[in-house]
């Protein structure tokens, strides 16, 4: 069952998930305006039957009292940045942040609420106020990354205690976690087929990328810890005749470890909506991972929809790119810069396109956020009336 958007469908679908609490706290350790991600795409979709609170992290930008700012950002959808003095202690932020959202809450029935969490960094200022519902969608191993929070162990495991329904990010994530909750369900990348569908057939050609003849190889997504520096370089070492396109803000590392080869063109962050006309013009797609403890558990959004666009991929061998990706034949996985030359030699010479694309699109039939969003809600509304049952037996 899909959301849908027209007026008789949306009040079936309000009157089917009317037992759901009708407002979504969201708190978030992403901020909504930064990489249009698995965030984003629920949300937005959710915004459609449910009012949604989307929560910041900090910014430490007053010099006042504390405060929260709202922005709208579609219908039902409010996004909520704490404003916080300077030069406090982790304490005081927490104690800050406790007061905010302490008033946020003040007179709201919480029996209409859900509260919903990418980050247990956010139990240290909300485990005061007991919602309706919890739900945890652990998309990342946060654990694992770069400058992460030395509690953040012990506050996961409290927030699997509370949580009523558990949602991970891929499979891997899921057999990571899946002792630990009994109502814990995977919920792999999902795809806008006909955002990414639209690179099959756009032929605008982006003004910042260089139009010379020669081979674009893509790549987009956050530039961080995760990302192989060396990886790239040595593709571009070995093949000056290619350009590579890298989209995405440098975060959490030096920018100037990155290889400045000619062939190599850093074209900055572009907004969601810009993608396609960019995977309209490249001919390989990449996924240039590292396999490090940040990546062990990953499910990179970007798979599906480099297929979604029709372009061929080539990636690090990703737990969740190999399994289903690279074992279905859609994509090539190598480990290393010789690989990644080698695949893609392998791509140009050998690939028989149209068969290809065929074969990517039936796999990716049932693939949607649409899809996703409706089984997360689905799960949402068992788990209430499983809990509803409960209480009647006693």
């Amino acid at each position: 069952m899909k959301i849908l958007t027209s007026t008789n469908t949306k009040k079936q679908t309000n009157s089917f998930y009317k037992n759901i609490p009708q407002n979504i706290v969201c708190f978030s350790h992403l901020r909504w305006d930064f990489v249009f991600q698995r965030p984003q795409h629920l949300l937005t979709r959710f915004s459609q039957s449910f009012r949604i609170f989307f929560i910041e992290e900090p910014i430490f930008d007053t010099t006042g009292e504390a405060y929260y700012s709202y922005l709208d950002r579609g219908d039902n959808i409010k996004l909520v940045v704490p404003h916080l003095p300077h030069g406090l202690s982790a304490e005081e932020v927490t104690l800050q942040l406790k007061n905010l959202l302490d008033m946020f809450m003040e007179n709201k029935n919480l029996a209409d609420f859900t509260f919903w969490y990418y980050t247990p960094m956010a139990l240290e200022f909300s485990r005061k106020h007991l919602p309706e519902m919890v739900i945890y969608d652990c998309m990342d191993e946060l654990s694992a990354f770069k400058f992460a929070p030395e509690s953040l162990k012990n506050l996961e495991k409290e927030l699997l205690k509370r949580a009523d329904v558990v949602f991970t990010g891929g499979q891997s994530l899921y057999e990571a976690k899946k002792n630990q909750h009994s109502n814990i369900h995977p919920f792999p990348s999902s795809i806008d087929k006909k955002h990414f569908g639209l690179a099959r057939k756009l032929t605008e050609k982006p003004a910042d990328q260089p139009y010379d003849g020669k081979l674009k190889l893509g790549f987009y997504g956050v530039i961080d810890e995760r990302f192989d520096i060396e990886l790239i370089r040595g593709i571009a070492d070995a093949r000056p005749e290619w350009n590579i396109m890298l989209i995405g803000p440098v975060v959490k590392i030096d920018e100037a470890t990155l290889p400045k080869n000619a062939n190599i063109h850093y074209l900055g962050s572009k907004n969601y909506q810009e993608l396609p006309s960019y995977l309209a013009t490249w001919d390989i797609a990449l996924i240039p991972f590292m396999l490090n403890e940040s990546t062990k558990f990953i499910s990179p959004t970007k798979t599906p929809e480099y297929l979604a666009a029709g372009v061929p991929v080539v990636s690090t061998p990703i737990r969740d790119v190999v399994n289903p990706y690279g074992k279905n034949k859609l994509v090539s996985i190598a480990h290393d810069s010789e690989g990644f030359v080698a695949a893609i030699d392998d791509i140009l010479q050998n690939l028989e396109k149209d068969a290809w694309q065929k074969t990517v699109d039936n796999f990716l039939s049932e693939n949607s956020w649409d899809h996703t969003c409706s089984r997360m809600l689905n799960l949402v509304k068992e788990t209430i009336a499983g809990r509803s049952l409960a209480s009647i037996a006693q």
